[in-house]
């Protein structure tokens, strides 16, 4: 049974205390288990939610019966391959290939890797905002959770759910640099349905780390040095003027 929804409150999860640096996240992320965790970066402390449930819509059947196919027709002029809907793997492919192209959906994009996600977590702090404020960053236990848990890949007539998602990377070429997957899901408050088989299982799936602002250019500066900027995540025009921008107007941005 699930709880009262809270999605629109505060998040319910307490940063790691022992993580409140950008020396002590590197040192941390090093270390954990490959291919057990996934990471998510956000600029601020928001709760995950999905740009959908961010909407005011909530009913996902006519997003499938309605936007989807429209999106479909619409969209199949401007892609080279020709992505049948029908089949779950192209349909996946297509619905990743919209998120990322800013369209509401009800994925969560999350990456195999903690410093991709930490990029995200301070590429939109801006330097004239950066004295306060905390950038966030997810960790969350996708072997254990798929372990305990069935996977589904269908929103709309399902039980509530919150899967991982691989999608193949068709049109995509945003997917391979990022090291990106998605979660998908039919629920608002994403946060109290994890604590809540937090809670029944015993277990801790979904570690929150927030590291503040003011860290921004050390951060962004020793990710560059990585290799992770906009212009090897963001593949083509976009990417290259903004990591441009970030060069030449550094005082402004």
């Amino acid at each position: 049974m699930l709880h009262k929804n809270r999605s629109h409150k505060i998040s319910n999860y307490n940063p790691n205390n022992n993580i409140d640096n950008w020396d002590k996240f590197k040192n941390y992320a090093i270390n954990t288990e490959p291919n057990r965790y996934i990471f998510r970066g956000q600029g601020d402390v928001w709760r995950l939610k999905t740009s959908f449930h961010r909407t005011n819509r909530k009913n996902l059947l006519p997003y499938i019966e309605l936007d989807i196919p429209y999106l479909h027709r619409i969209l199949t002029s401007r892609t080279k391959h020709l992505f049948d809907i029908r089949d779950p793997l192209q349909n996946g492919a297509f619905w990743n290939l919209i998120q990322h192209h800013g369209y509401p959906t009800p994925l969560l994009d999350w990456s195999h890797s903690p410093f991709v996600a930490a990029f995200f977590a301070f590429k939109s702090v801006s330097k004239r905002n950066k004295v306060v404020g905390k950038s966030r960053i997810f960790m969350f236990d996708r072997k254990s959770w798929c372990d305990d848990f069935n996977q589904l890949q269908k929103v709309a007539i399902a039980r509530p759910h919150f899967s991982i998602l691989e999608a193949l990377a068709i049109e995509n070429d945003r997917a391979i640099p990022q090291q990106s997957l998605s979660s998908i899901t039919n629920i608002d408050d994403i946060e109290g349905y994890i604590m809540q088989k937090e809670n029944e299982r015993n277990k801790s799936y979904l570690t929150v780390i927030d590291l503040p602002h003011s860290e921004r250019d050390e951060v962004l500066r020793e990710l560059g040095m990585m290799g992770i900027t906009s212009a090897s995540l963001f593949p083509g025009l976009d990417g290259a003027c903004e990591e441009a921008k970030n060069k030449f107007f550094v005082s402004q941005y």
